[in-house]
């Protein structure tokens, strides 16, 4: 597409149309992986992009937006631009659909924004429960589905609106999409241009999204992933670090994604040993790492600040092996054990 088809998908030329009929073969084919109509796909640059064009383009002046305490920034950050209240969740990371239900103003609230899947914890929403409160009240539902797409069945009609980022589902980065229920009056947030039927005007990146409707019919294909490598590496863990816990055990999650607290111990030191050893975790969620306060997402489920700094997020892929996750296990339980050894309350 780069090379061979680079025509601008809008003109009219043999160009243009070749690279307008790859486009919309993509569309077909994410909409297939969402359950949707192709017509309701808009593609973005990404989640945030994704994100923030579903929020601000529902919510206008005057009127009220419910969000929860668990939200990505992508989230978080618009709604804090507006009329917001956020919902809180306990220790399972779960949100009460009765809580939302608390929330919502009757004839203000125009929009309730849930995650389908945490990005720190794995924890699946209960998106239908949340869907009948929302439109009972005359809301619309947005929903963050970067964590979920690629990972779980997904029926993005649950929600009148629903994120996606190709990059997590082995497209290239910068290239994502929202899904817009038909009927839905999305006000665009940018403008110069008559793209993606009026919602989001600008030369669509075309490999971009190319690359993310072959991602989406590789998942369509081949199908979902399976816990056993989550399960396997979670077992290891627990079994040779006495002091781990697997935080949100007990909630519904996604299988390829752990979050594991090592009692007593910084969650950077661990980063940066595994990296030494050719892993890539996280002490948090990736955008942020490196960041001095703690996970919002854990200390909002009750975790204290010292608690929350002593967690790991580990994702698995597709290309991941069981001898990976034992080599992972092995590294672990070594460093956990140097590292609890030098802990100052240790000493």
């Amino acid at each position: 597409m780069l090379t061979g088809q680079f025509g601008n998908a809008s003109s009219i030329h043999h160009f243009g149309q070749t690279a307008k009929q790859k486009l919309e073969s993509a569309r077909r084919d994410l909409a297939a992986l969402l359950q949707c109509h192709p017509t309701e796909i808009v593609w973005t640059s990404g989640g945030t992009e994704s994100n923030n064009l579903a929020i601000f383009g529902i919510v206008g002046e005057g009127q009220h937006v419910v969000t929860t305490a668990i939200e990505h920034p992508a989230v978080l950050e618009p709604c804090s631009r507006l009329d917001v209240t956020v919902v809180p969740v306990g220790a399972s990371c779960i949100v009460d659909p009765d809580d939302v239900r608390k929330a919502i103003r009757p004839g203000k609230t125009a929009l309730v924004s849930v995650m389908h899947v945490n990005n720190e914890t794995g924890v699946i929403q209960p998106l239908d429960e949340i869907a009948k409160v929302a439109h009972a009240a005359g809301a619309l539902l947005h929903v963050d589905g970067v964590q979920a797409v690629g990972k779980i069945a997904v029926d993005a009609t649950v929600a009148d609106l629903y994120s996606v980022s190709g990059h997590k589902l082995y497209a290239p980065k910068g290239i994502g999409a929202l899904y817009v229920r038909k009927g839905v009056k999305l006000q665009p947030r940018t403008f110069g241009g008559h793209q993606e039927r009026d919602r989001r005007p600008g030369t669509e990146n075309v490999a971009g999204a190319v690359a993310l409707g072959r991602a989406a019919r590789m998942i369509f294909d081949q199908g979902l992933p399976s816990p056993e490598l989550r399960d396997r590496l979670e077992r290891g863990v627990l079994e040779r670090v006495p002091f781990a816990s697997v935080n949100c055990a007990g909630s519904p999650r996604v299988p390829n994604t752990s979050n594991i607290r090592f009692e007593g111990i910084e969650g950077e030191p661990m980063v940066i040993a595994l990296d030494l050893k050719g892993f890539a975790v996280s002490s948090g969620a990736a955008c942020s790492s490196g960041a001095v306060e703690p996970s919002h997402v854990l200390t909002a489920m009750g975790l204290s600040k010292e608690d929350a700094r002593s967690c790991l997020r580990i994702s698995l892929g597709r290309s991941n092996t069981e001898a990976q996750v034992d080599a992972l296990i092995e590294a672990t339980a070594q460093a956990a054990h140097h590292l609890h050894r030098l802990a100052p309350v240790h000493v």
